[in-house]
């Protein structure tokens, strides 16, 4: 099985309400050098196949289901899962 990390984001014209939020409370926790948060999610995917295949299927997951196309990008990285 291979392993496959898919990070969402909102895009860049999206306002991140928990993005400000956390700016904020970083800022009055005494972190003043942060200036800008933007808060994403991680899914986590195992998966069979070739290398190529692999992509071309969560290409296709995230277009149809894991990713709202219209506010968020995704990007993903394939690596190998140890032996479990």
């Amino acid at each position: 099985m291979t392993k496959v990390n898919v990070y969402v984001t909102l895009r860049e014209s999206v306002v991140d309400p928990q993005g400000i939020a956390a700016k904020d409370a970083l800022h009055k926790l005494g972190f003043d050098e942060v200036g800008n948060v933007r808060i994403g999610r991680l899914i986590e995917l195992e998966l069979s196949g070739t290398q190529a295949e692999i992509e071309e299927r969560v290409k296709k997951m995230c277009e149809v289901l894991l990713v709202n196309k219209v506010i968020e990008d995704y990007s993903f990285e394939i690596g190998e899962v140890a032996g479990k």
